[in-house]
């Protein structure tokens, strides 16, 4: 049984020196490092949007003024 490991064992460490040899002569190809993941733009929600408020306060000013009187 030891011997069995002794061979197993060898034969991980040749592959692991013969996998790092090809590598190191650009014989297999590196896996490439993967970019940083860009930050999703923020979703602008209608209460945060200047120019919706903006319309907001200025239909309100609208509905809150009284109707002029009419002349007939």
């Amino acid at each position: 049984m030891l011997k069995f490991l002794l061979v197993v064992l060898l034969v991980a460490v040749a592959t692991y020196l013969a996998v790092r040899a090809l590598q190191r002569r650009g014989g297999m190809p590196q896996t490439p490092a993967k970019p940083a993941p860009r930050p999703r733009p923020k979703p602008v929600a209608p209460d945060d949007d200047e120019d919706f408020l903006r319309d907001l306060d200025r239909k309100r000013l609208q509905d809150d003024d009284p109707e002029p009187p009419q002349n007939s």
